[in-house]
């Protein structure tokens, strides 16, 4: 059996988990200048929480706060923050929702989840490595990569703006 399976087992992984965001980041990388450069940053508010229940099934759901958004650089962070990008006034949430999953090696889950952005709702597979904490929580970590445009995140002035996204997270979450 393997340990994502062993820890979906255990009597104390039952229950509702609540997401730590001082031990978590939610990153992002995107191609610029034509592919020659990249632009990396982070969105620095965030909040969720997940459940597993007693026949292993897993449910979540994580809540970013759009104008969180950080590269660096607050002259681009106000333009991601603006209409053609993010349009925060209006659409002040990022969501992933999880509505299931199950164990696909050693310490990897596949999850299946739902990104919206900007209103916008679309699959988002996931492949998450499973690190048991010492402390009793539990550390989620995965990559992927979006196209922007499928949510309507279309500010490119010029053609600069690669249309895919690498998405990192690592997510610590603890029994609530």
């Amino acid at each position: 059996m393997s340990s994502v399976a062993t820890f979906l087992s255990s009597p104390k992984a039952v229950g509702t988990w609540k997401l730590d965001p001082g031990q978590s980041s939610i990153r992002f990388e995107n191609g610029t200048m034509w592919g020659a450069l990249k632009v990396r940053g982070a969105f620095t508010e965030f909040s969720g929480s997940g459940e597993i229940k007693e026949d292993k099934s897993v449910s979540g759901r994580v809540d970013i706060k759009a104008a969180s958004i950080n590269t660096g650089l607050s002259t681009r962070d106000h333009d991601l923050r603006r209409s053609n990008f993010f349009n925060t006034d209006l659409y002040p949430d990022i969501t992933v929702v999880v509505t299931g999953g199950e164990p696909v090696g050693d310490d990897i889950a596949r999850l299946d989840a739902d990104l919206t952005v900007k209103g916008i709702t679309g699959p988002l597979p996931l492949k998450v490595e499973v690190s048991p904490l010492n402390d009793g929580g539990v550390r989620l970590t995965t990559e992927t990569t979006v196209t922007r445009k499928q949510f309507a995140v279309e500010g490119n002035f010029l053609g600069m703006v690669g249309n895919r996204t690498k998405l990192k997270a690592s997510l610590v979450f603890r029994p609530a």
